[in-house]
Parts: structure tokens; C-alpha cells; sequence
């Protein structure tokens, strides 16, 4: 276990008599909750599984009420400088041939000079920075046991720690351990939307600069996502898929076997993609799915951001969902006990997750047809939004 622990903050009393707090994930939910339960007051632990901050990653967007909220934590200024500002986004069909080239604000519904787009690693720095000096952070450990009662949540660590915290939050991913503690298998909450999905990066051979190159055939989509100019590209691989590959979840090879077996015949630069996913020490491999849930907490202990509520990376909302749910979990706590805060939390925030998460169905359609029709009908209406032809990659 790596322990960071840094001074609180000046302007609180002595951290003995703060009321404590562990929150376990240090992505986007974690640290952000962590920023505003330490302005209100609270003694705050992160819990983080990896050794270190994911850096680098693909692209998210920040929109709407998530942008008034980095605006508050002071973090705006540098997040625009992070901004990554697509130019377009060309489709091809399956032998390469371009269908037709956009502007992707066109599709998003993004407004062009006021959301963001910034590579998650560098919005989880960002985070990580804001709150690194008033904050324990705990990497390399994870919760192994919660166990609540009347004085607070008796955790126990994996690296065989033992503490007490008045209350215990949640914010660890779709995949989240906290509420499988908490309500039991993910299998529950976990609605499956149809498609898998492989992410890396590789050399950036390709002359690509903030833009991005999508291939279609019925049922998969492989996409170059250059984004500055670091040298590398985002590629992602997307397949259809009767059931979730349940096995390969935890299994890296399996998981590049399964894509490869898919993708095997596939034209374009998809053999090179292919061949680079080998070696990739970076892949991130997962479902397209959303966690839908009755309620997001039990007890002394609740879940935010992706945990309770992951919309799918089809609504390009994950991130904006993680920011506001923890400004508003902060908030609800900030003169109620922890049931009537938990119980405010959901009433507010309820609303506005299902707003998104039910907006997923148009991004099926418009990334991802499984048909050739649907295929066609996508890419007559790309047609009509065209704009002058990009000279950039063809079957390759």
C-alpha cells in the first residue's frame, strides 16, 4: 500500500474533530466528492486499487451543469487549456471509402467554444491536484470488508488496516465492489446494451491531428481518435454481442483473443490496430452497458458517479454525471445527517441521471448500426450533413 497523507487545511479545526470519511476510487467521482466534503468540513480518505492516477486515457466531455461546476472548484482556466478542439470526424465504410466527413459538434450536440473535451487522465489530474494537499490518499489498497453499526463503518483494508469512518462513499466504477458490499452482484443493476468495446493507444503513423476516423460494417466500428500532438492516436474497437463476455472481464488475453476473433477479416487499418492491441499495455476492454438502481444507499454508506449511475460512454456523459452527483452529495451533507442528506442526494440528482442515461438509443443508432440497413439509413443521413471531403486515410 502507498500512503499519501498531506496537512489539512488551515481554516478547519484539528482533523480529530472533523467528522471522518473514506471514499474509495480515485478517478472522477472520487476525488471531486473529496474536494467539496473537504471545503464543508470533513476529514477525507481516498482508497484507490492501482499503485497510481490512470493518466493519459480517451477523451470525455464536459457539458452543462458539470462545467459550472469545475468553473467553482477554480479548475476551468486549466481544463481549457487541456481543451482538445475535434475538427471533424470522417466515416468509412468497409473497404475504406469515405461516407462523409462532419463537423462533430453536428452530431454531439456539443456547442462549440463553451463544452469541454479533455482527455480523462488530464481532468483526473486535475482533480487529484486540487485536493492532494488537504487529503489522505490510500493507492495500491482497496476495502475488503465494511461492516456498519451505530458509532459509524468499521472498514478493513487489503493490506490488513483497520479504521473507522463516519461514513463510507462509493465511487468506484460500474464495476464497483462497494455496492456489491452494499446490495450484492452487479448482475442486478448491470443493463447490458448490446456491444463490447476495446481501447489503447498506438503510434500515430497515420498524419491524424484532432480528428477522428471511424470504419463501420454492420455490427463493428474500429476509430482513430487523435487528439494533440503527442505522437499517439486513442483506437477503439466496438463489437455487437449477444451476451457480456463474462469470462474475459478479467482476463486480458481472453479479451484480446475475443477481439481479434471478431475483427479478423476486417479491412481498412484494422489489421495494424489489431496487431498493435498485442502489445498494448494499456487496453482497457469492457461492455457498453448502464447501473440502474432503485437506491443508492444503504445505511452510513452511499455510491456516486459511475458506481450508482453509469450512463455508457455511448451518452458521452459519465464524467459530467460524476461531477455534478458529487457536488450534490456535498451539498445534501453540509446540514443534514446522513439519511436525510443521502435521501435530498437522490430526490435532486434522480432526475437528471435518468434524463441522460435515457438519451442512450440515439448513439446506438448513430455509432453503432448492427444492420446493413440501419447502416445505410446512418449514412444517407451523414451525407446530408457533409462537409468538403477529407483527403486522409483510405483503405489501408
Amino acid at each position: 500500500m502507498t500512503s499519501t497523507r498531506t496537512s489539512t487545511s488551515r481554516t478547519h479545526s484539528p482533523a480529530h474533530s472533523r467528522p471522518r470519511v473514506l471514499i474509495s476510487g480515485a478517478s472522477i467521482a472520487g476525488p471531486a466528492l473529496a474536494y467539496w466534503l473537504n471545503r464543508r468540513g470533513y476529514a477525507v480518505a481516498v482508497v484507490e486499487k492501482a499503485s497510481t492516477l490512470r493518466g493519459g486515457g480517451y477523451p470525455i466531455d464536459i457539458r452543462g451543469t458539470a462545467l459550472e461546476v469545475v468553473r467553482r472548484m477554480g479548475l476551468l482556466p486549466e481544463l481549457r487549456d487541456a481543451h482538445i478542439d475535434l475538427r471533424r470526424l470522417t466515416f468509412l465504410d468497409g473497404d475504406g471509402t469515405e461516407v462523409a466527413s462532419v463537423d462533430p459538434h453536428r452530431l454531439t450536440g456539443g456547442v462549440g467554444g463553451q463544452d469541454l473535451e479533455v482527455r480523462r487522465g488530464d481532468l483526473a489530474e486535475a482533480l487529484y491536484r486540487a485536493v492532494r494537499d488537504d487529503v489522505e490518499f490510500l493507492f495500491d489498497d482497496r476495502v475488503d470488508t465494511l461492516d456498519q453499526s451505530d458509532h459509524g463503518v468499521d472498514v478493513t483494508f487489503r493490506g490488513g488496516a483497520g479504521r473507522t469512518f463516519d461514513m463510507v462513499f462509493g465511487a468506484d466504477g460500474v464495476h464497483s465492489r462497494t455496492r456489491e458490499f452494499l446490495f450484492g452482484p452487479e448482475e442486478q443493476f448491470h443493463r447490458y446494451l448490446g456491444h463490447c468495446f476495446a481501447g489503447f493507444t498506438l503510434r500515430n503513423t497515420f498524419g491524424l491531428r484532432d480528428e477522428v476516423m471511424m470504419w463501420n460494417t454492420p455490427g463493428r466500428a474500429a476509430a482513430l481518435y487523435a487528439a494533440g500532438g503527442d505522437g499517439h492516436v486513442h483506437a477503439f474497437l466496438n463489437f455487437a454481442h449477444p451476451e457480456p463476455p463474462f469470462r474475459a472481464f478479467r482476463d486480458p488475453r481472453a479479451q484480446r483473443e475475443l477481439v481479434a476473433r471478431v475483427f479478423a477479416d476486417a479491412g481498412w487499418e484494422v489489421p495494424g490496430m489489431l496487431a498493435a492491441l498485442r502489445d498494448a499495455d494499456d487496453l482497457f476492454f469492457d461492455v457498453v452497458s448502464q447501473i440502474r438502481m432503485s437506491r443508492w444507499s444503504s445505511g452510513r454508506v452511499a455510491l456516486v458517479g459511475d458506481a450508482a449511475y453509469a450512463p455508457s460512454f455511448l451518452t458521452g456523459q459519465g464524467s459530467s454525471l460524476a461531477l455534478v452527483g458529487a457536488y450534490r452529495l456535498a451539498q445534501a451533507l453540509a446540514d443534514r445527517d446522513h439519511a436525510a442528506a443521502f435521501a435530498a442526494y437522490e430526490h435532486g440528482t434522480r432526475p437528471f441521471v435518468t434524463a441522460h442515461q435515457d438519451k442512450v438509443g440515439d448513439g446506438d443508432a448513430m455509432l453503432f448500426p448492427t444492420s446493413a440497413p440501419a447502416l445505410e439509413r446512418r449514412n444517407a443521413m451523414l451525407r446530408r450533413l457533409v462537409t468538403p471531403p477529407h483527403p486522409g486515410l483510405r483503405s489501408g
